[in-house]
């Protein structure tokens, strides 16, 4: 019974060391992470200085959440047509990683909206516009 118990927590943990190699690798090669990762730390902030409320932080946190994802999967198609098409030009690997970038994109013009939906109504009133 502990042998199976072992293998279970040894599997879990190099999940984790897969997730975590899979964090680092997007975080040194690309540099739109630096720009979601600014964003993201001022986000938090200026939601922590407008007291905004836990529903608020929920969707601030989903939204936030929606475009490192999005980041995520993108690198990863781009990663799986690099290795599919040989480092050549190929047009279905330029259709993947376009649709890639176009899914980065909808999800950070929507933060956006979600975040002026969100800030401006308190920005207004703390700035007294």
């Amino acid at each position: 019974m502990v042998k199976p118990i072992r293998e279970f927590i040894s599997s879990r943990m190099q999940s984790f060391r897969y997730a975590f190699a899979g964090l680092s690798f997007v975080l040194r090669s690309q540099k739109n992470s630096w720009i979601h990762a600014t964003a993201s730390i001022v986000v938090v902030f200026v939601s922590l200085w407008l007291r905004i409320s836990l529903v608020e932080w929920a969707i601030i946190i989903l939204t936030i959440t929606l475009v490192w994802t999005a980041e995520f999967i993108n690198t990863a198609l781009e990663a799986i047509a690099d290795l599919a098409s040989n480092g050549e030009q190929h047009r279905l690997a330029k259709v993947g990683k376009d649709v890639g970038a176009a899914a980065v994109l909808i999800a950070a013009l929507s933060s956006i909206v979600i975040g002026i939906l969100i800030f401006g109504p308190p920005l207004i009133e703390r700035l007294g516009f």
